[in-house]
């Protein structure tokens, strides 16, 4: 057998070894504080006759029998797994496709430690709730582009969501329309109305129509959209950039440039596909309950059935050897408690 084929469901519990050993111990220490009790009341030849070896061996079996039962037990609690075997799962739950806001602007730090990164970690917040929903990431600034297809493997989504940022594109800017556009042809399906947009970003957009791409999402493929607006409402903050100089600041004309959260243009898109905005502003959310109370609404479909490799439990690997030993230890010492009472044997005096 080789070792990926090995799976251990609770490693954690082997810490009950700590109290086998202990019982090993206090054990061992019985058996060796109980002949030398015995020394003190008798000579040696009176103890050979009334503790004779036969005796020790007797309690040494079976201490070995109880832990040797207790350490299979641990292993049964354990969980330890091996053996592969396909079995075919349905599938079903909704696409959600992630349209996240990789601009400059993004970069402003009216949000610890940044809009983007705080727009990462919300993601990955919504994806830890989800349980068989496809998932999906197109990135815009400038363009829009599907940088995720939509996938149900979580862990690599979330590995390849930390890798975007505003590298990712080479046009600056924000074009909220075209995102809309783009991340409403990525699913793999066009009817039934299970498809969501999850839109996170500050708001600002150059003219690209983005109520105009809500309607097409909306009408031809039945997108419902959910709108989050990461930044300062009223304030804003300045944009960071690197330069030759280190970091500093993004400027326009010689005047600091000013980012601000456009809350007013993420409601519109929510209220025209049916979906809900939050204006998440500079503060954390909650996104589990932003999942369960607004994303899960949208309706479920079936999805096609699939494998699954799964591992076969062996807890009974343990627990049956486990049983008979405690049973062995039973009748090992009934036996002794029959040969100590045995009619006949006495202690002949001198």
């Amino acid at each position: 057998m080789n070792a990926d084929e090995l799976q251990i469901g609770n490693v954690h519990n082997l810490q009950w070894l700590w109290i086998v050993l202990v019982v090993l111990l206090l054990g061992v220490i019985s058996l060796f504080w109980q002949r030398k009790a015995a020394k003190r009341f008798a000579s040696s030849e009176m103890l050979a006759r009334i503790l004779p070896l036969g005796g020790v061996y007797r309690s040494a079996v079976s201490l070995v029998l109880v832990i040797a039962s207790m350490v299979l037990l641990v292993f049964c609690m354990v969980d330890v797994r091996w053996g592969k075997v396909a079995r075919e799962v349905p599938q079903s739950g909704i696409e959600v496709m992630f349209v996240l806001d990789v601009s400059r602007s993004m970069m402003a730090e009216d949000v610890t430690p940044n809009r983007l990164e705080r727009a990462k970690q919300m993601i990955k917040d919504t994806v830890d709730e989800m349980a068989g929903d496809r998932v999906g990431l197109t990135i815009f600034a400038g363009e829009a582009r599907q940088q995720i297809p939509l996938t149900n493997h979580y862990d690599d989504f979330k590995q390849s969501l930390d890798e975007v940022g505003p590298s990712s594109l080479n046009r600056g800017g924000s074009r909220l329309g075209d995102a809309i556009t783009v991340a409403s042809r990525g699913f793999l399906e066009v009817t039934n109305d299970h498809k969501a947009i999850v839109l996170l970003t500050d708001g600002e957009d150059q003219e690209s129509r983005p109520l105009v791409a809500t309607k097409s999402a909306k009408s031809k493929n039945g997108v419902r959209i959910f709108t989050i607006g990461l930044g300062d409402l009223v304030k804003g903050a300045r944009v960071p950039v690197q330069s030759s100089r280190g970091s500093d600041y993004l400027t326009h004309s010689g005047k600091p440039v000013w980012s601000k959260l456009d809350g007013a243009t993420l409601e519109k898109i929510a209220a025209e596909s049916g979906g809900a905005y939050i204006p998440a502003g500079t503060k954390q959310v909650n996104m589990a309950d932003v999942y369960h109370r607004y994303i899960a609404s949208v309706d479920q479909t079936e999805f096609e059935i699939a494998k699954v490799d799964s591992y076969e439990a062996r807890f009974q690997w343990f627990l049956v050897p486990a049983l008979v030993l405690l049973l062995l230890e039973v009748l090992w010492m009934r036996g002794r408690s029959n040969v100590a009472t045995e009619p006949g044997r006495s202690i002949d005096a001198d």
